[in-house]
């Protein structure tokens, strides 16, 4: 398992990595390569590399996209969403929305640190179901 965590917002996202490491830990997966990068906009370019590889199964991505005073925060977590979604399909390996936002203040942001947690089970469930197709 690949991870791709955003830099932005670093405080609660350097949480979130480690709290997905751990999850990995726990559930026996492996961790594979584990790139930042500067933001949740920039994460599609980085999985679609990584997502290329034939040592990577699946990946999870990281980040919390905070609340400005435009609506900026909901452009960048919907495109990088739909990306991520996209590239899940292109190369048929689980890709795990562990993105917390839009619309999310800082301390909420902190609150939902779990959702990386969420993201590494749910990626190792659709590992698993994936296989069983065949």
């Amino acid at each position: 398992m690949a991870i791709v965590a955003s830099e932005f917002n670093y405080d609660v996202t350097l949480l979130m990595l480690e709290r997905a490491k751990e999850e990995v830990s726990f559930l026996g997966a492996t961790l594979g390569p584990v790139v930042k990068t500067p933001g949740v906009w920039d994460m599609p370019l980085a999985a679609k590399v990584l997502l290329g590889r034939d040592d990577v199964d699946a990946l999870v991505a990281l980040g919390a996209v905070i609340e400005g005073e435009t609506n900026h925060d909901e452009v960048v977590m919907n495109q990088a969403a739909r990306k991520l979604t996209d590239l899940s399909v292109e190369f048929r390996k689980p890709v795990g929305l562990g993105i917390s936002g839009p619309g999310e203040t800082r301390l909420q942001a902190q609150d939902r640190v779990e959702n990386a947690g969420n993201a590494v089970r749910a990626v190792v469930k659709m590992v698993r179901r994936l296989r069983d197709l065949g």
